[in-house]
């Protein structure tokens, strides 16, 4: 039987949340002088610590749902905005071309999110999960930064290339690339303490803290 969790419920609906409304910021580029990202970037923080939460409180097999049910939430996302760009437009067109300079990418990001994000998460909570079983719980800043500094390389570069490649030119999405990748390291090095204390807190308040000793890793498992 599942055990009944107080905050998971809530976690899980908030990641989703989080990461449904990356896939249309991602469509502004924020300058901020020496990084040049999209505005998804900003939101890292939120995700990442809750993916590191759900990981190390809970368990992988809690960890795999969730990252499907945000799996097809996007694609309904994406499937509903095409359905509403094709439907006939009233005589009044009053905001349409910004809804569709806004929105007419969301589709493109959306792959470029599935593609990254499921490559990413999957590799990152099962890293988490395996060393968790060799450390013992010690040493959590290793599992959370060297995982971040691994697979966000990957995750940064097929996501930048599917979402922006030959709407930017190179050297932009160059910057883009190295800007990404440098800003979340950093964030997630900062942002480290705060990753401690919510975990801690989880931790007595739920009363777990999961082991996948046994767990099939397989993620397309359900």
């Amino acid at each position: 039987m599942t055990k009944n969790y107080k905050f998971l419920t809530f976690i899980t609906i908030f990641f989703v949340t989080i990461l449904l409304v990356s896939n249309i910021v991602s469509t502004k580029l924020v300058d901020l002088g020496i990084f040049i990202f999209d505005a998804w970037t900003l939101l890292f923080p939120l995700s990442y610590i809750f993916s590191d939460v759900l990981t190390e409180v809970y368990w992988y097999k809690e960890t795999r749902k969730v990252i499907w049910m945000w799996f097809v939430s996007t694609i309904l996302l994406s499937a509903i905005i095409i359905i509403v760009w094709i439907l006939p437009w009233a005589s009044e067109r009053t905001y349409q071309a910004d809804y569709n300079n806004i929105l007419w990418l969301t589709p493109r990001i959306v792959t470029a999110s599935l593609i990254a994000y499921l490559f990413w998460e999957f590799s990152n909570s099962y890293i988490m999960a395996k060393v968790k079983i060799k450390m013992q719980w010690k040493m959590l800043w290793v599992r959370t930064i060297w995982s971040t500094i691994i697979w966000e390389f990957f995750d940064t570069i097929i996501f930048v290339l599917i979402a922006f490649a030959w709407i930017y030119d190179n050297e932009l999405i160059k910057n883009i690339i190295i800007s990404n990748y440098v800003f979340k390291v950093w964030v997630e090095i900062l942002f480290t303490p705060i990753t401690y204390i919510i975990i801690n807190k989880l931790k007595k308040s739920e009363q777990e803290d999961y082991y996948d000793n046994k767990t099939n890793f397989n993620p397309i498992k359900l």
